[in-house]
């Protein structure tokens, strides 16, 4: 989290030093207006490149291929298929009414299903609930 911090620093300190660089060649009458637009928007363009394939590459702890999925956390946990079925969807970031949509059951029930999930993760929230599940490793993503 510093590095990353002290990354983002270094780049508004070097594009504030490009905007001054370039604010006294504009004055001075060295580069068109245009010219600098440019180059900053190239700037910016190859920043965002960068950062988009560091995110890309970096690899993540809680990505679980599905042959260890902890079969025997989700017995012991006390879920039902249906249940487990709802927390993968929920951890997909489908809302109840797309799960039910997606399971052909209604709404309420999907809600029903999300509260005792909850419940049995001893999450107050969805968010927490699959921080949880990926923790026990029971589900993947």
């Amino acid at each position: 989290m510093r590095k990353t911090v002290f990354i983002f620093a270094f780049l508004i300190v070097a594009l504030l030093i490009l905007f001054k660089v370039s604010e006294y060649n504009v004055i001075t009458g060295y580069t068109s207006v245009e010219i600098i637009i440019t180059i900053i928007a190239i700037i910016f363009f190859v920043i965002g490149i960068a950062t988009n394939k560091k995110v890309l590459h970096t690899p993540n702890k809680s990505n679980i291929a599905p042959n260890q999925i902890d079969q025997e956390k989700i017995k012991s946990l006390g879920l039902s298929k249906r249940e487990y079925e709802v927390l993968c969807e929920v951890a997909q970031g489908l809302s109840n009414k797309e799960i039910a949509e997606k399971l052909f059951v209604s709404e309420s029930t999907i809600k029903t299903h999300v509260s005792n999930v909850l419940v049995k993760l001893n999450a107050k929230r969805r968010t927490q609930a699959i921080q949880i599940a990926k923790e026990l490793q029971i589900i993947s993503l």
